[in-house]
């Protein structure tokens, strides 16, 4: 295999789930039948990588200061939704009918990978708690060993902000991701949180 090939290979590993032989078959494909495809998608994802940060007010992913939907008028700013990732915030903005605010954590507790709160943005999220706006915090994070403990913290975060904590139902199944539930599941787990 050319060394340029085989880079190309192990660049495209490290995406989530791809392993040797699929990262090969994209390589192949991209180069044997679809060029024009190949350059539109390196253009995009050095536009993407270059031009996309975190929003200011949520931390998720936006190529402006603050998101669209920190921007958007009309959604309840007494509500704040906080979830693991941008995935997450996406599958819960498509399946519920969420009208609040969100903050987006970017992972989860977990002293072993050296994720703390400081990584977490918990800081920011306190900052924005002490605001006074928000009246419920709705902790969405993944039925994990971690989703768990994290959501535990942002209870006394909300807690010693005076702010009334709330949990998604479990209708989601333990060690399942939120972004990969079917929408009628994740819209009942959302309806039927609970307080922590």
């Amino acid at each position: 295999m050319s060394p340029l090939l085989d880079e190309l290979v192990q660049a495209l590993r490290c995406l989530p789930g791809v392993g040797a032989k699929s990262a090969q078959r994209m390589a192949f494909q991209l180069l044997e039948r679809d060029r024009a495809g190949a350059r539109r998608l390196a253009d995009k994802l050095i536009a993407a990588v270059e031009r996309i940060g975190l929003c200011q007010r949520c931390r998720t992913f936006t190529e402006d200061p603050q998101c669209s939907l920190c921007r958007a008028s009309g959604r309840d700013d007494e509500l704040l939704c906080v979830v693991e990732s941008p995935a997450d915030l996406y599958a819960l903005e498509q399946a519920t009918g969420y009208r609040g605010r969100y903050f987006v954590l970017h992972g989860r507790l977990s002293p072993l990978d050296g994720r703390g709160p400081r990584e977490l943005g918990l800081d920011l999220l306190a900052e924005r708690l002490a605001e006074g706006q928000v009246k419920e915090l709705i902790v969405a994070t993944n039925p994990t060993v971690e989703g768990e403990a994290t959501a535990h913290y942002l209870a006394e975060i909300a807690r010693a902000a005076g702010v009334s904590p709330t949990r998604i139902a479990h209708g989601v199944p333990v060690g399942g991701e939120l972004e990969y539930i079917d929408r009628s599941t994740l819209a009942h787990a959302f309806s039927g949180r609970l307080k922590v």
